[in-house]
């Protein structure tokens, strides 16, 4: 029993021991974060921003809760025109700050950095909420009045090219339309030409075998009787049939003279 007694209190001791030296670690941590971040400080003034975030990102791998240094890395990105790495320092300070108006400064450099990059919309939101935790800041009011008219003419112009690209596609639709029909007609025409041409063809051929024009110039060309005029033909034939027809009544004449004439027979008064 005593020899558990006195393992418990080597126990105690060596675990007391173990958070002394934690604590004394996690002390002498924080002492290097608030050196490096004096550090930064310094080369953030002499405007040396590059060095400065290295000073401030090296006082959070001994301190990550360190929340100045959080926010003055932020600060020192936004300097160096990197606004895309800025902003979640600034976030993380939005979040974790206590102090409405360290939020609201948070908000703010956000909204900044938004703008920079041309991200009105998400500009437009952190300024607000800027101004939900500090209302007085005309600052603040000042962008949030500038990020509105931004977005308002982002909006205006993204309706203006959309209506210039669905018009542009409707001409191009129109144009494809014209050329379509256009060919359409032009092959169409084809068509008719090739039928006319087949058409003209088989005239041709049926010409050749038959020509109507050249019939009619044959038929033209033999003699035809002409109205109140006879052939020598007709004229002969004529004149033998009044010959013979003369001869006829000669012979009935002359056989009327051999039987006497009539008497011609008087009155009975």
């Amino acid at each position: 029993m005593k020899h558990l007694f006195n393992l418990s209190i080597v126990f105690l001791m060596f675990f007391s021991s173990t958070i002394i030296f934690a604590q004394k670690d996690s002390i002498s941590q924080q002492r290097k974060a608030r050196k490096l971040l004096r550090q930064g400080n310094e080369l953030y003034k002499q405007k040396n921003y590059t060095d400065a975030s290295v000073a401030y990102q090296k006082a959070l791998t001994q301190n990550a809760k360190y929340k100045k240094a959080s926010y003055n890395l932020g600060n020192a990105l936004y300097e160096n025109k990197n606004f895309k790495e800025a902003i979640p320092q600034y976030e993380l300070t939005a979040e974790t700050a206590k102090n409405k108006f360290t939020k609201a400064e948070a908000f703010h450099n956000i909204g900044n950095a938004m703008m920079e990059q041309k991200q009105y919309q998400p500009a437009v939101d952190a300024y607000k909420n800027a101004l939900r935790n500090n209302p007085n800041d005309d600052e603040t009011r000042y962008n949030l009045a500038v990020a509105q008219q931004l977005l308002e003419k982002e909006k205006q112009d993204n309706k203006d090219n959309k209506d210039k690209k669905d018009n542009k596609d409707d001409k191009k639709d129109k144009d494809k339309d014209d050329k379509k029909n256009k060919d359409d007609n032009k092959d169409g025409k084809k068509d008719k030409d090739k039928k006319d041409e087949k058409k003209k063809d088989g005239e041709g051929d049926k010409d050749k075998k038959q020509d109507p024009k050249k019939n009619e110039n044959k038929e033209q060309q033999k003699p035809k009787p002409q109205q109140g005029k006879m052939t020598p033909q007709q004229v002969k034939q004529l004149l033998e049939s009044l010959n013979n027809e003369e001869k006829k009544t000669q012979k009935k004449m002359n056989a009327k003279k051999a039987k006497g004439k009539k008497t011609k027979q008087e009155k009975d008064w």
